[in-house]
């Protein structure tokens, strides 16, 4: 770690811990309900016109010609053309593969920016009328998860598993509804489902054998469309909102 990195962390640990009045908290904190209420109504508006999408996650430091950045784009290609919209989160990496993918594949192409330090900067195939930016990771991820009409998770890191656990979670306890959660990349993913299934749930019995069936593991574009499709014909619906 740098020592600027370090003093600059170190700053914001001590600001943390300073001690305000009663009436700066109050003042901070009623100007912080406004901005994130700001942040609702301006996502709630213009995601609300865009039409059915699938989110696709993934590492942000994923480069180009990388295996699973070539994938991302080809599942986002063959997404689009089976009708829906890619939501990604604008960045660059798997999200600019995903956008780029819809772009190619004439689709939506929806990008959820969020404010980092480092990383995260919009790339150049989100729709410019879909470029959405957030303060906040809550705001976001209510995006994500309201609009969408499945997740699509490839190689990626903590931010990716924040995601990924978020919809399971709520799919688990029926806070919203069934959608489809398709991990791609075996090699990536199969450590952590044979933790979940052998530790977290026979183990310890910290979940469902069923909650497994919430996620559904593939390798390429075409089990990715084909599993969004038998969802859908399954439960007899169209993808909408």
């Amino acid at each position: 770690m740098s020592l600027e990195k370090y003093v600059n962390e170190d700053d914001k640990i001590q600001e943390k811990f300073k001690q305000k009045t009663w009436n700066e908290i109050r003042t901070n904190d009623s100007w912080a309900i406004f901005k994130i209420m700001s942040e609702f109504v301006n996502g709630y508006e213009s995601m609300s016109r865009i039409g059915p999408c699938v989110s696709v996650f993934g590492s942000a430091r994923t480069k180009p010609g990388d295996k699973y950045y070539e994938l991302a784009e080809s599942i986002a290609y063959k997404i689009s053309k089976a009708g829906y919209g890619v939501i990604t989160g604008g960045g660059p990496g798997i999200m600019e593969a995903g956008n780029k993918g819809a772009h190619r594949g004439e689709g939506t192409s929806v990008g959820l920016n969020i404010e980092l330090p480092f990383e995260q900067h919009f790339n150049p195939y989100i729709d410019k009328d879909k470029n959405l930016n957030f303060d906040y990771f809550f705001v976001r991820k209510v995006m994500f998860v309201k609009y969408s009409q499945g997740f699509v998770v490839m190689p990626g890191g903590f931010g990716t598993l924040d995601e990924l656990f978020e919809a399971v979670t709520l799919i688990q306890t029926k806070k919203i509804g069934k959608f489809p959660i398709i991990l791609v990349g075996r090699e990536y993913w199969s450590g952590l489902l044979d933790w979940i299934k052998n530790v977290m749930i026979d183990k310890f019995k910290n979940a469902s054998p069923e909650d497994m069936n919430l996620i559904r593991l593939v390798d390429n574009e075409d089990e990715v469309v084909e599993a969004l499709d038998t969802f859908y014909k399954k439960y007899n619906l169209s993808p909408n909102f």
